[in-house]
């Protein structure tokens, strides 16, 4: 499924079918989304490679005389970020959501629906720009389309309506990677050991980690048979997120460095690097 944009969110909801139609008009009908979450409230981090999974789930209030069958209409909510009417990006569902009533009046229906985001970075995600909080959208379509030729006359009209933003949105953020290597080994206590390493993130334009500088990390040692880090110090990235510092050494254990992360770029915690304290 290619990236859409929310002007022609019914064209995501075609795809749930496979249809495909040009832009025409329909009635607006009364729907109301409200108590939208994406991903129970929690940033999503994305690597370069792996497709991340995100649960949205709101509430859907319809006219009780609508059905909404996902065949000539749908209804879901997207993700995008930039503006309703101009998004920079956008994420629809690429399956129908699951939506189970909760009360019903004479006029209305009330549902709680649930659906997915299926978001694998090499199709969704294209630049450092796509690292933001994005906004949610609750978005119908309606098809009306004639495949019958035999008259010599076939027709496509959809339409659309869009309903954002909604909820607190979500955060997307660019995976990161830590390393660590403490040298020399074995070492005698007392003298000073060297611990190189480097920070990287995704970036989604190349397909590939890449350095991140200037950025705040923090040493931490383990002792042996110790079962908690403490911290040594702050180290800050340098030229291709290269880390690098000096402490003593005083006894055998694992050295790491971890990134608490940032707004845009998700934690990182190095694999423990052992060191023989002789």
């Amino acid at each position: 499924m290619r990236k859409l944009a929310i002007g022609t969110a019914v064209s995501g909801a075609l795809a749930l079918t496979g249809l495909v139609a040009p832009a025409a008009s329909a009635a607006t009908p009364d729907l109301v989304f409200s108590n939208v979450v994406v991903n129970k409230g929690k940033a999503v981090v994305i690597g370069t490679a792996a497709t991340v999974k995100v649960p949205v789930t709101y509430t859907l209030t319809r006219p009780a005389d609508l059905t909404i069958d996902y065949v000539n209409n749908f209804a879901a909510v997207s993700i995008y970020r930039g503006s309703l009417k101009s998004p920079g990006n956008e994420i629809e569902p690429e399956t129908a959501p699951t939506c189970t009533a909760t009360a019903t009046t004479d006029t209305t229906v009330t549902e709680a629906c649930t659906e997915t985001l299926t978001i694998a970075p090499q199709d969704y995600l294209y630049e450092a720009a796509d690292a933001t909080t994005w906004k949610a959208a609750g978005f119908y379509g309606k098809v009306d389309q004639d495949n019958d030729d035999s008259d010599g006359h076939i027709s496509y009209n959809y339409g659309y309506d869009a309903w954002g933003p909604l909820g607190s949105g979500v955060q997307i953020k660019r995976a990161a990677k830590a390393t660590a290597d403490a040298s020399p080994e074995p070492v005698k206590k007392g003298k000073t050991i060297t611990v190189t390493g480097k920070l990287t993130r995704a970036d989604w334009a190349s397909g590939k980690y890449v350095g991140y500088a200037s950025q705040k990390t923090t040493l931490q040692f383990r002792a042996k048979n110790a079962t908690t880090y403490t911290t040594v110090k702050t180290v800050t990235s340098g030229t291709g997120g290269a880390l690098k510092t000096t402490t003593t050494a005083s006894k055998d254990g694992y050295y790491r460095y971890v990134f608490a992360g940032t707004t845009t770029t998700g934690s990182a915690t190095a694999a423990g690097d052992f060191i023989d304290v002789q």
